[in-house]
């Protein structure tokens, strides 16, 4: 009866452990979308209002929201999981 009971335990500790790795890097991925938003989107929009011609700038918005977007997409579907 013990060593079911070990077993129940080593397997619970492993569930555990994999929930807080997925919850770890779940956060990364919402983390590194925080900063491509704020880096990219915020930063390329300030410059877009300053020079509204320039196509260099509406580029680096649009991958800016891209990033942004795929990167929580990842993180959603890690911590779905």
């Amino acid at each position: 009866m013990g060593n079911w009971s070990e077993r129940q335990e080593e397997k619970r500790e492993g569930k555990e452990k994999e929930k807080t790795s997925r919850e770890t890097l779940g956060k990364y991925f919402y983390d590194l979308s925080k900063l491509s938003f704020t880096a990219l989107f915020l930063g390329g929009g300030v410059s877009l209002v300053l020079d509204f011609q320039n196509i260099n700038y509406w580029v680096l918005v649009s991958f800016g929201a891209f990033t942004s977007f795929i990167f929580a997409y990842i993180e959603y579907k890690i911590l779905k999981k």
